[in-house]
């Protein structure tokens, strides 16, 4: 087992600089040329960083589990559970704020998804760190 996660984890961290490249409305904005084509990026982008998000939540609930059991407590699960449900709130609640910076423009989508991509990309270095 520990080898499967060791694999996955080296597979994970060769994607990792991919995930936490420039601000998004601009990554997308390089090969687009209308935000049709920007937000279809940027969802392609947030979905891949979800990903990323559920792949490094496993890890850090794997490590979390075997400190569990290790201690003989039931405490490191439902912490991380607790968390990961306060930081989701946390992340569409400020990226909705975000989005009302641009009053209602054309601009406020993307300024939501690419708020959504930079808290996730952030999420997954966080996460990252506790794991064994």
């Amino acid at each position: 087992m520990r080898t499967l996660l060791l694999s996955m984890a080296s597979s994970f961290a060769i994607t990792l600089p991919t995930l936490l490249a420039a601000d998004p409305s601009l990554e997308c904005s390089i090969n687009n040329d209308n935000q049709i084509k920007i937000g279809d990026c940027l969802s392609a982008t947030e979905a891949e960083v979800d990903g990323a998000v559920k792949l490094a939540l496993g890890f850090a609930h794997d490590s979390a589990v075997e400190l569990d059991n290790i201690t003989e407590a039931d405490r490191s699960v439902k912490a991380l559970e607790k968390a990961q449900t306060h930081w989701t709130a946390y992340r569409d609640s400020h990226c909705k704020f975000v989005g009302t910076t641009f009053g209602g423009g054309s601009g406020t989508g993307i300024a939501i998804q690419s708020c959504r991509i930079e808290l996730g990309r952030l999420r997954v270095t966080e996460l990252m760190k506790f794991t064994q």
